[in-house]
């Protein structure tokens, strides 16, 4: 399997994804993205780790170590590296900010910064659940000029092979944290 492109997050949370200590994603537009909004343009993706918004106040305390791993571990300037990527197995729209603060456990964002994701611009707020996976080889790819900004995707100059990748969580573990979505986000689906 090939992947062309790659959504930005902050590389704490890529981290947190690397390790299993969080498997989902909280989404809103970035200033250069149509309206503001985001848009699930791909469900299959390459995490691409970003530095420039990523703040130590924007995560929780446990979330420390991840953030100083990598620090630590940033390829050097002009060079991008990947080796997780992700696919979408479902999206919420959350429109209410409780359930979105009730989400703490599952992710490693403070509730200021869901707070401040949620106003933003428009109350609202999108959760993607997202299996990760773990690259055979990791891709280190020179840093272009179209892949900077502040937009959620990147399509890569090239496809890079995703072949032989592993997840990161077994099944049962990813199985549970979609059981407790469902729960906090969808309750009338038990009912």
């Amino acid at each position: 399997m090939l992947l062309k492109h790659a959504l930005k997050e902050w590389a704490v949370i890529c981290q947190a994804l690397a390790q299993g200590k969080q498997a989902l994603l909280l989404r809103k537009g970035g200033i250069d993205e149509a309206a503001g909004d985001f848009a699930l343009e791909h469900t299959r993706f390459w995490l691409l780790a970003t530095y420039t918004h990523q703040q130590r106040e924007g995560v929780t305390e446990a979330a420390l170590p991840l953030l100083e791993h990598a620090l630590a571990n940033q390829p050097p300037a002009g060079v991008l590296r990947l080796t997780h990527w992700a696919e979408v197995t479902g999206v919420y729209q959350v429109r209410d900010l409780v359930p979105a603060l009730l989400l703490s456990h599952l992710h490693m964002f403070s509730d200021d910064t869901v707070r401040k994701r949620f106003a933003y611009r428009a109350p609202g707020l999108n959760v993607l659940s997202v299996r990760v996976y773990r690259a055979t080889e990791a891709h280190e790819v020179a840093d272009r000029p179209e892949y900077q900004g502040c937009h959620s995707w990147v399509e890569l100059h090239e496809a890079l092979s995703a072949e032989g990748s592993v997840p990161v969580l077994d099944d049962t573990a990813y199985h549970d944290l979609l059981h407790n979505l469902d729960l906090l986000l969808n309750p009338t689906a038990f009912a």
